[in-house]
């Protein structure tokens, strides 16, 4: 008779949290790589430059919520 390991609830929500972590610097980098691409092939197109660091602002920000979550509360 094996039981099958069913995590507790704390640690599902870490994994959910972990694996969304991962898709957000996913995107973050691909972010970045676009940028990168757009800044050398057509550097004066400035709007959607910026439309692209706006949107990596807002990844950045998700991504520092998600890590918030995983830290646990320190009462100083």
């Amino acid at each position: 008779m094996s039981q099958d390991y069913s995590p507790p609830a704390d640690e599902i929500g870490d994994m959910e949290i972990r694996k969304k972590l991962f898709e957000l610097r996913e995107e973050h980098r691909a972010l970045d790589a676009a940028i990168s691409a757009l800044q050398e092939n057509a550097p004066n197109d400035q709007i959607s430059l910026s439309r692209l660091k706006r949107k990596k602002l807002q990844l950045k920000d998700k991504i520092a919520f998600f890590e918030d979550q995983l830290r646990p509360d320190i009462i100083a």
